[in-house]
């Protein structure tokens, strides 16, 4: 595809911004820098891309998923600033996500060492863990709003911190959870998945597209129950002092 054909892509654009301005939804300035953001933005980590691969170097390989898991970090501190420390949290859980994923994968041979496999798959995978995080500590942080009265009895009445929370915590890990179960259920009937999609595209063979396709939806489940539980486990302490009573 030229740079010409994609400029065509631009009507895509212009269709949702004729849409806000018909029915007044005042969204046009957002679509607007969403829109160059993200050309400017896929611009320049194409070229980077473009360096890394070619020079298949392991410093360049870390540095890129260390930026990755940077800026997805700080994404996601923005939704959870009311739990202290959740930066730090965050970060864990994403760098466990990454270590256990691609230690399975290099491990196992699954996919070669190599820049092109291990950058591809961290983007995909610690782009929907930090979509996960957000999810959760959005519903987590509503759950314990909305049940605070409820908690702090369970304390006064001598409860510890993990039972008075616990509800709250399962609710939330499994509201964080379903997107992803329930995508997988009608993967291949309702929607055929970016990856395999591109791959066919390509040229591909479809059976070899579908296998990839399959490593990367399994991938998925266990980030989304590994980023929701790790990350629960990490933050609820965070709501309590010392004296185990529930922080304002």
């Amino acid at each position: 595809m030229s740079f010409g054909t994609l400029s065509i892509t631009l009507i895509f654009v212009m269709i949702p911004l004729i849409l806000s301005k018909t029915f007044k939804l005042q969204l046009e300035r957002d679509t607007i820098i969403a829109t160059v953001r993200s050309i400017i933005q896929l611009l320049i980590v194409g070229y980077i891309l473009q360096f890394v691969f070619d020079a298949e170097n392991l410093i360049y390989i870390i540095l890129m998923v260390t930026l990755m898991i940077g800026v997805a970090t700080q994404n996601v501190r923005k939704k959870g600033a009311a739990i202290k420390g959740i930066t730090w949290k965050v970060a864990v859980t994403l760098i466990t996500i990454e270590v256990v994923t691609q230690g399975i994968l290099i491990g196992f041979h699954i996919t070669p060492p190599t820049a092109q496999y291990i950058i591809s798959i961290s983007g995909m995978i610690l782009g929907n863990s930090m979509v996960l995080s957000i999810l959760f500590l959005n519903r987590f942080i509503a759950e314990m709003e909305a049940h605070r009265d409820e908690t702090e009895l369970i304390l006064t009445l001598g409860g510890t911190p993990k039972q008075a929370i616990h509800t709250q915590l399962i609710q939330s890990i499994k509201a964080s959870m379903i997107p992803t179960i329930e995508s997988q259920k009608t993967i291949g009937l309702v929607q055929l998945p970016g990856m395999m999609s591109g791959q066919i595209i390509a040229g591909a063979d479809p059976i070899q597209a579908v296998q990839f396709q399959l490593l990367i939806v399994f991938l998925l489940l266990t980030c989304a129950a590994v980023t929701s539980v790790m990350l629960g486990i990490l933050s609820y302490p965070s709501l309590f002092n010392e004296r185990m009573q529930l922080r304002s």
